[in-house]
This record gives structure tokens, sequence and C-alpha cells, in this order.
């Protein structure tokens, strides 16, 4: 990808820091996050045509807040800072940053009083989002302002010269609704940057790139059916053929035919290598009496690999193959909401199995092909790759599976009863035609049990939620407002035919602050 434009992302910790590269990227432009303590001799030698700092939840001030190489600021390269990115700036540049009596969060409305490159084409005034404490009341020595809002003198910022912009609010959310033009103004005009990210592009250079990756060893894939897996069979087979062997492993935690459904569409339709393992009563071992999600995923993600090596084993018995590598689907909303990306401050809000939970002494080099990708990213790789609908466009599926979506104890009723309520919902949404047009729509069992009456006798049976989300890359969602009566029908169908089940509620919260999934 050297050849192509780039946008480097410095990270401060804010959540927002992946809807950075995600608003980057749909400007057609590669965007990569790098941690903010990245050396500028780094960050020269990637040859980025603009730098962005992330906001973050310090305060410049703060005893351990992330400051980044000061040499950063002498590379000549246009750079933007939001919110915390912007404050820093001017920390670094001589200007002053003071805690605001009166928090900014939320709408607000900007005043454009300045003419600015960012602002071309945007008129006066915009809806913004702001979400800070602290504000400038001093800028550097060559920057001036050129917008404002009620509660901030310096909510844009510019240095012509050295071509240094700060905006104190988040143009990257949706809630600033013209923020993709902002910085489409600053990626394309102000740093000059080519739109050549393409998935075509990524789908040739990183099938050179696997090649020169694996050489002629062979590869696992763990398949699982859903989109990200299915993606990375499809690009590791384009990439390296037969030197791809999937491995399909039902952990018992699986939704109603999945078991069916993958082996027919990989062994049978796309000839791509397949072993079928059913390891299902090993994982229900392992998972009795878990009821904490962190240690569910965790021992999930660990024995997913032990099974892999069990496999790995049997394949390569009598055969010439040795398997170096296990592949995964790993996304960068999985990294991000996984684990701090090389010191980054942010807190950690859950592990993912495929890059929270593998053991330490595994035998396998990690292969993670689409680890910089959104999700809408991976499926258009898969279009492009010739992945029917039903895989591309199929609803996000947690690595771990049912046990996320079962709130305590895991055991086979419980499955059972899950099961049947899920494919209610999967069911009712196609027939109506809402399910291609939400981001996730599925049931959750809940550790409470209600007083009901069925059939004019008392019930004192499970409870059922449903979560049915929009979104367009995972990182944020809002609950969808589906019809009155398919709710109705949804609700009524599994409450008379799910046995175990007399009560259905609806998940109204959004995220954040909510999760999507409820562990």
């Amino acid at each position: 990808m050297s050849a192509q434009s780039r946008i480097i992302i410095l990270d401060f910790g804010s959540q927002y820091t992946q809807l950075i590269a995600r608003r980057v990227r749909e400007c057609q432009v590669y965007s990569q996050i790098v941690p903010y303590n990245t050396s500028a001799k780094k960050i020269a030698a990637l040859k980025p045509s603009g730098i962005i700092l992330s906001g973050g939840p310090m305060s410049v001030y703060s005893k351990h807040a992330p400051h980044p190489d000061r040499a950063i600021f002498k590379l000549g390269i246009p750079m933007l800072g939001i919110c915390y990115g912007v404050q820093l700036m001017a920390h670094f540049l001589g200007g002053k940053v003071e805690h605001s009596t009166h928090r900014e969060y939320g709408h607000g409305q900007l005043r454009v009083t300045t003419k600015c490159p960012l602002f071309a084409g945007l008129g006066d005034t915009m809806d913004v989002w702001n979400s800070h404490g602290d504000k400038l009341t001093k800028l550097p020595k060559g920057f001036r302002a050129v917008a404002k809002t009620d509660n901030a003198s310096y909510a844009a910022v510019q240095d012509t010269k050295r071509k240094f912009y700060g905006l104190q609010f988040h143009p990257e959310v949706v809630h600033t609704p013209r923020g993709r033009e902002l910085l489409e103004n600053f990626i394309h005009d102000v740093c000059g940057a080519q739109p050549d990210w393409t998935m075509g592009s990524f789908i040739e250079e990183m099938c050179a790139s696997i090649r020169k990756q694996v050489g002629n060893d062979h590869v696992l894939l763990g398949l699982s059916g859903g989109v990200d897996s299915s993606v990375a069979a499809a690009l590791l087979h384009k990439a390296i053929g037969d030197q791809l062997t999937c491995v399909f492993v039902n952990n018992g935690l699986l939704r109603a035919n999945e078991a069916e459904s993958v082996q027919r569409i990989f062994g049978e339709h796309f000839k791509i290598k397949l072993k079928y393992v059913d390891a299902s009563t090993r994982f229900l071992k392992k998972l009795k009496g878990i009821t904490d999600p962190e240690r569910k995923r965790k021992i999930i993600g660990n024995e997913f690999v032990y099974v892999f090596q069990d496999a790995t084993k049997q394949l390569a018995r009598g055969k010439n193959s040795k398997f170096k590598w296990l592949a995964q689907g790993t996304l960068y909303p999985d990294v991000i909401e996984s684990v701090a990306i090389g010191g980054n401050p942010a807190s950690m809000i859950k592990s993912h199995h495929n890059v929270g939970g593998l053991p330490k002494n595994m035998k396998f080099q990690l292969l993670e092909p689409l680890r910089e990708l959104f999700k809408d990213e991976v499926r258009e790789v898969g279009a492009q790759l010739g992945l029917p609908k039903e895989i591309v466009h199929r609803q996000p599926f947690p690595g771990p599976g049912l046990a996320v979506r079962i709130l305590g104890d895991i055991t086979r009723e419980r499955l059972r009863i899950l099961r049947e309520a899920d494919s209610i919902v999967v069911s009712e949404m196609k027939a109506s035609d809402w399910y291609y047009k939400v981001w996730q729509s599925f049931a959750v069992l809940l550790p409470v049990k209600s007083v009901g009456v069925m059939g004019d006798e008392r019930t004192y049976d499970n409870c059922c939620a449903l979560r049915i989300v929009e979104s367009q890359d995972g990182m944020t969602a809002d609950w969808v407002r589906l019809p009155y009566d398919l709710l109705a029908r949804i609700s009524s169908r599994i409450v008379n035919e799910v046995k175990g089940i007399n009560r259905c509620v609806l998940d109204i919260t959004s995220k954040p602050p909510g999760t999507i999934e409820w562990e």
C-alpha cells in the first residue's frame, strides 16, 4: 500500500478513533491508526499525505495524559486536531487550554466567521456534535479562529502557513451531518490525497501480501459461516488455493441448521477444503457453571485453538502438509473493543474471541487478512470475490456464538430454547423484508423468570429480549423502530411456539452507552 495516499491517525484513546478512520476511507483514501506515541521518524517513513490527531478522554494537563512526539509538528505534513487533538496542538505550540465552566456535550450550532478551506462549500452555519470539558483560551502563534459556538470562541482554528487545523467538535460522528464533507475538504484539498483506496486494490495487494507471508506453508481457517470468516476464506482461497484448509467447528453454540448450511455452501459449492469437527460436548463441558461473560469468551477462544491444533494433527497425519498459520476474520472494531492498540489509553470494553482469548503457548502464527477493514468494506470484498448475497449481507454473529446471548449458565436446554426463539426472529425478519435493512436482529435469553398465563394455567418461565439495531460499522448503533405488527408477530410466535419462554421484551438501548451484544 506504499504507493497509495495515506492519512495517519494518532490515537489518543477516543472511542471515535475508528470512526475517523472509516470516514477517511469513505473518501477513498487509506487510513492507518497508529499509537499516540509513535515517533515522528516512523510517521515520516510512512509518507502520509496528512495527520489527524484523535480525541481522547483526558485533559492535556492530566498527570498521565497521552502526549505525542513533539517532533511531529516539524514534519511539514498537514495536520488536523479533533477535540483533545486540537487541545494538544495548542498545548505544544504555545497556546493555552483551560477547563471550561460549562461542559459542552451534545448538539451545537457552529458559526463560521473566517474563510477556511475546511468549510468550503458548507455555508456559514452547521450543526455539530460536541463532547469536551476543556477548551482553547489562547491560540498559538500563527493560528486564528475561523468558527465559534455559544460556549467556544475557538471552535475551529487554522494556521494556513503550516496547514494546521483544529476542531473542538467531532466531524466524524453522524450527529455532525456535514462532517464527512468537512473531512473530505481536509483530505483532498488541504492534504492533496488521491482517492485511490478501493476494495479492488485491497484484494490485489492483500493476495500478494498473503502469498509473500505464507510462502509454501499451509493455513488453517476457523470457518463459522459468518460474513468475516467467509470473506477471509474466499480471499485466502484466491491467494493460496489448496494451501488453505477450513475447519468448521461445531461448538454447540451455533444457530439452528448452521452446521449443515456451512458444509453445503463451502464444501460442496465453493470446493474449499473443509474439515467438520463436532466439539459441542467438549465446549459445553468447559462452559458448565460459567456465568461471567469474560470467562466465557476466553474459554471459548482458548478451546477453539486447542480444537484447531487437534484437527491439524489429524489433517497432517500421513501427509506432507504442515500447518503453520491460523487465519481469523478479525476486523478493526474487534481490535478497538478488545485491547488498547499499542498503548492506547482507552479503556477495554470487552474481549473478542478473535483477539482476546488466544493461549500464550499457541502453536500457530496468526494470519488476519481483514484486520484493518470495517464491516461494510468486508462485505464489498466478499461481493467482489463472488460470494452470494445470503453470505455477504448476512447479519454479524459473535465468535462465541449463542454463549454471549445466554446470560448466566449455558446448558443444552437453554441453548435449545434460544435457538428456537432466534430462528423465529430470523424467519419473521426475512419474511417481512426487514432482515437486510438492519444491522442485527436476534433474541437474548435472560436469567429471569416471570409468571404468565397460558391455556388458563399459571406458568413460570424464561424471559426473552429482542435486540434489533441499525448501524454502519458496529462502532455505534441505535435500536430500530420496527412496525408494531411485526414485533407483535415475533413475540406471539416465540411465546406460543418455544417451550420455556412466556414473556418477550424489547431492548431499546443505543450504543453507546450499551453494546450491541448483551455480553
